[in-house]
């Protein structure tokens, strides 16, 4: 049962450890991720087009971050760019052409499971995928086209479906640009980025933009990771924001070499340095085409929105992680290549309409979706291959159904109430006959959520909602270990979840905002597909609860100070001989901003942040420190044309890991297997120097 009482106790004891554990720095939020509370408003668009204001709340927990606060961020990574989503942090365990890793709410969300993504209408999110589920590979983004990114955390909106347990966020893109731009910039280890972009009209109330993004980059590595990355985007539209359309294709590929998380013991000893690798011929190939619709019509009533959209993507990706614990001879070595063609698209109509002679706001969706995959394991030797695990083809399809009503019943009172039901089917043709076949499933999955005030220039939350993630569909018909042979029984292919939610948000003071929301999270199995091995591993059910903290303030115009605390708990329910804890699970986050905005030609941002410590196994007996980082981004405008621009990462020069797991490995000349802590260096300090000129 949601205890918010029991959870509200337990602040101040958070508080407390926070200010212990990483000094008295006050907690921070992202850039314009709070807003004023207001009274309910419409039901947001679900097909998110570029184009108008962003929803306004409907929680303590949603928000949205502009694209003038996400030009106040210095980025290392592409996907940096959702840490402007209070409470999610970004790492990365390997080279920086896959996926990154994410936490947030207490989930290791691994590449992208439990956190759903869309980018201009289109889902990021990878089902039944070669190296995890939900893979999340953002680096086909270009930051400097985005217009903003509207987020929610908890199941607790009908339109949200798969993958949207612990949150979600959606990107929109600019239609358009106020002047061409080129953009180059310099670093250390080789780092060389350059942006073109611009935008035209070539007929009336018609707009067409394009863009190509080239970077290379070395890293700190002892081996040079030589990413070698390009990316292409081109859209027209035409209309405004009552009618209108828009088409866009994107294009991106990259390839790289890996420094993948290496042993303790072989730093200790010397064999390697810190930014050294075990297997040099780890990394890997990727790429990702597009080509989206996306259309709006808006009357009296309301509007009708749709998307759809068809993306072709490939990844082969070379990985050693026990390097020679099974394999003495030729090491561990595997491949993990997947090869995809995803349709799908979405409809969705929303009106006003009383209800019982009062206030209501409706609305209706559908979204449906079908990926047609090739997916493999397969054992290499310096990425030559050697065997087989597995070869499969997979055709996944997903349809969902949901519809919603806001309904005000009193001046301080509404309610939203949806439903949401979901079908998923696999076929499954895989290398292995017994391992094939056919299955479906189907859920149903209602929400409820409350909004009450303003009172007092202060807004009240409460939510509930039930969600769902979809399993790999290779494990929905597995009977057969494909490494041992071994009988294995079916897992679940969509996994309930159960979210409450409390919040409130608040303005107190002129220019001061803050926000408060107490959660819980229950899931029914941590089913993972494990995609190194190729098979399907089922834990125990879960429960995640914590407190999430944001202030911003600004004093002056030119002046804007942000905070964000997100504390959290993850358990599993039940007690098992191994313990308790949830491997991975961040235990607290904390982030502080300081913004300077345009004050003559300058502009400049300080930005810490705060990751806590957090298991690495389920007794707890292991653990990852936690550590702190600051960031800076200084520019200058030299005239209207150009601008310089500074980041600065890891300022202090941290010694810390971006990620740390403990399991068994071997190192060739080692008699056994050993048990150890396995990382993966965080980049040290560095500095990036851009030139961007308006054309």
């Amino acid at each position: 049962m949601f205890k918010p009482c029991r959870l509200a106790a337990r602040l101040a004891a958070c508080v407390a450890a926070f200010m212990l554990g990483a000094g008295a720095m006050p907690p921070a939020r992202a850039a314009d991720a709070v807003e004023p509370p207001v009274a309910a408003d419409p039901l947001p668009a679900v097909v998110v087009t570029g184009r108008g204001a962003p929803a306004v709340p409907e929680a303590a927990s949603q928000g949205s971050v502009t694209a003038r606060s996400l030009s106040a961020r210095p980025l290392l990574r592409a996907a940096d760019v959702l840490e402007s989503v209070p409470g999610l942090v970004v790492t990365q365990h390997s080279g920086d052409g896959k996926a990154n890793q994410y936490f947030l709410r207490g989930f290791n969300l691994d590449h992208g499971t439990d956190f759903a993504t869309w980018v201009a209408g289109m889902p990021v999110n990878q089902p039944t995928h070669a190296h995890g589920q939900g893979y999340t590979d953002l680096n086909f983004l270009i930051p400097e086209l985005i217009e903003r990114i509207d987020y929610r955390k908890g199941p607790y909106r009908a339109e949200d479906g798969d993958f949207a347990s612990a949150g979600s966020a959606r990107i929109s893109l600019r239609d358009a640009l106020a002047q061409p731009f080129a953009q180059i910039g310099l670093g250390a280890w080789g780092h060389r980025r350059a942006v073109l972009a611009g935008s035209g009209s070539p007929q009336p109330d018609s707009r067409l933009l394009g863009a190509l993004e080239l970077q290379r980059d070395d890293g700190p590595w002892d081996n040079p990771q030589g990413l070698r990355r390009v990316n292409g985007l081109l859209s027209w539209s035409a209309g405004h924001a009552g009618q209108g359309a828009r088409v866009m294709a994107m294009a991106y590929q990259s390839r790289w070499q890996a420094t993948d998380q290496v042993p303790q013991r072989a730093l200790d000893a010397g064999l390697i340095g810190r930014f050294g690798a075990i297997d040099p011929s780890d990394g890997g190939d990727a790429l990702r085409q597009s080509l989206s619709a996306q259309w709006w019509r808006a009357d009296d009533a309301g509007s009708l929105q749709g998307s759809v959209y068809l993306i072709r993507s490939r990844l082969n990706l070379f990985s050693n992680f026990t390097y020679a614990l099974d394999d003495p001879v030729n090491g561990d070595q595997f491949l993990q290549r997947d090869e995809r063609l995803t349709a799908g698209g979405q409809l969705a109509r929303v009106w006003s309409a009383q209800m019982m002679g009062l206030p209501a706001r409706h609305a209706l969706g559908v979204q449906w979706r079908e990926d047609r995959i090739r997916v493999g394991l397969f054992d290499t030797r310096l990425r030559e291959t050697l065997g087989t695990v597995r070869d499969d083809r997979v055709r996944q399809g997903a349809l969902g159904v949901y519809g919603e009503s806001r309904v005000e019943w009193l001046p301080w009172l509404s309610t939203t109430a949806g439903l949401r039901a979901d079908r998923a089917d696999w076929r499954v043709d895989a290398s292995l006959p017994q391992n094939g076949g056919h299955a479906a499933t189907a859920r149903v999955s209602p929400r409820l959520s409350a909004a009450l005030g303003p009172w007092a220039h202060t807004e009240f939350f409460a939510h509930w909602g039930r969600g769902f993630h979809s399993n790999d569909g290779r494990g929905v018909t597995m009977r057969v270990d494909p490494l041992t042979g071994a009988s294995v029984t079916p897992v679940s292919g969509l996994v309930p979840t159960t979210g409450r939610e409390i919040g409130l948000r608040a303005q107190w003071l002129p220019g001061w905002r803050t926000t408060l929301a107490l959660w819980q999270l229950r899931i029914g199995s941590e089913l993972v597909f494990v995609g190194d091995a190729g098979i399907t591993e089922p834990s125990r059910p879960s429960t995640r609860e914590g407190v999430e903290w944001g202030q911003r303030w600004q004093p002056r115009p030119w002046l804007v100070l942000e905070a964000d605390l997100a504390w959290s708990r993850a358990r599993f329910d039940a007690d098992g001989d191994a313990g308790t804890r949830v491997p991975g699970s961040v235990s607290r986050v904390g982030s502080a901003s300081v913004s300077v905005r345009e004050l003559g030609p300058w502009s400049a941002s300080l930005q810490w942040r705060h990751i806590g410590p957090r298991p690495l196994t389920e007794d707890g007996s292991q653990r990852a420190a936690g550590f702190s980082l600051v960031n800076t981004r200084l520019s200058w405008r030299l005239d209207r044309r150009i601008e310089w621009v500074l980041d600065g990462f890891n300022l202090a020069n941290r010694q810390a890991n971006d990620i740390e797991y403990q399991y068994v490995s071997r190192l060739r000349g080692e008699a056994a297997a050993v048990d150890d802590r396995h990382l993966h260096p965080m980049t040290p300090r560095t500095w990036r120097l851009g030139l961007r000129l308006t054309i």
